[in-house]
């Protein structure tokens, strides 16, 4: 009786090995997770060119030009066949839905070639998770900054909630547009462009602040520095780099802000910082200041799996896996507006 039980236990905590897709944005990407342990992540990034941002239908086809080569990437890569996958992950919203429909074609087929069940991530708990995987944070207060999302976030009884978010526009938009504004390139992204150039700002240019509560907003600021970003500089009152410096500081004051009042309320001793703009080094050290002072810690990654990246979907999947939170082929579509705290993570106590 004893070796049943320990055989039903390895079988039901045995590790569990998934495919996940993620082309929510201009980053198609595919990773393979097994137990946690990532074996393969590769990606590939679509440039819309300089001044320009990306449209959906470019990115669309940009992702089918490129996801079959990942699949293959991947697969090689972590040194697996397609018998050991137990399931495959895809990217259910939110994001861009043309995108977003490419993607899930393609794990739809691949579940069905190769009888498997199919598992749909939301991409922002999805960024969480990974984050939590990677760092080891517990119970963090997460702040999730990226081209299309600004969330403030706490856990609470099996489920992600929002403390605070943009009213508007998300942060990472905001830096996108303004890189255009200034003609700087798009790649590898325009807010490292901007990280870059900010680093040699010596002048702080006062921009509007713009803080609700727990709630912030963009586009207010974006459209004030867009106005007079070409009349300043052009009178030579200021250089690119203190507009990339006085935008990213107040920004990032604003985030840092709103994510300590919640660390104050929900009494967290760690924050993560997750998503794309999460990557900024800027951003981070600040968030440590913060953190430091508060007697806390600071959990981040680095562009690996802070930018988008299949990796992500496919530990989601696991996790999900293990309680049976897959889908069947008829209800497996997108959801462009996925909110966080819409999902029930049965996989958290």
């Amino acid at each position: 009786k004893q070796w049943y039980q320990r055989r039903v236990r390895e079988f039901e905590f045995r590790m569990v090995c998934s495919i996940g897709l993620e082309g929510s944005a201009n980053k198609i990407g595919v990773g393979i997770v097994r137990d946690g342990q990532v074996l393969s992540n590769p990606r590939h990034t679509y440039c819309a060119p300089t001044g320009h941002g990306f449209l959906p239908r470019h990115t669309a086809q940009h992702h089918r030009d490129h996801v079959l080569k990942l699949v293959k990437q991947a697969i090689q890569e972590a040194g697996i066949s397609v018998s050991d996958l137990d399931c495959v992950s895809y990217t259910k919203g939110p994001g861009m839905g043309a995108p977003l429909v490419s993607t899930a074609v393609v794990a739809r087929t691949l579940a069905q070639l190769w009888n498997i069940p199919l598992i749909p991530v939301n991409h922002c708990i999805a960024h969480i998770e990974m984050g939590r995987q990677v760092t080891g944070a517990d119970n963090p207060t997460v702040l999730y900054v990226s081209g299309g999302n600004t969330q403030v976030i706490s856990y609470m009884n099996q489920r992600y909630m929002i403390f605070g978010e943009t009213l508007d526009i998300a942060v990472g938009n905001c830096l996108d547009r303004f890189a255009r504004v200034l003609k700087l390139s798009n790649d590898p992204c325009p807010g490292y462009n901007i990280e870059q150039l900010a680093k040699q700002g010596e002048k702080f240019i006062e921009l509007p602040y713009c803080v609700k509560g727990m709630d912030v907003s963009f586009s207010g600021l974006l459209s004030h520095i867009e106005g007079s970003a070409n009349r300043m500089l052009a009178a030579g009152e200021c250089t690119k780099a203190d507009l990339c410096y006085s935008l990213q500081e107040t920004v990032f004051a604003m985030l840092v802000e709103i994510t300590e009042r919640a660390m104050a309320h929900s009494r967290s001793k760690q924050v993560l910082v997750v998503g794309g703009v999460g990557c900024n080094l800027r951003l981070q050290e600040m968030l440590e200041i913060m953190a430091q002072e508060r007697g806390a810690s600071l959990c981040a990654t680095d562009d690996r799996y802070c930018i988008d990246n299949g990796a992500m979907i496919a530990h989601t999947g696991n996790l999900m896996f293990q309680h049976d939170m897959k889908t069947s082929i008829e209800k497996s579509g997108i959801t462009q507006r996925f909110r966080t705290d819409e999902v029930h993570t049965a996989w958290r106590d």
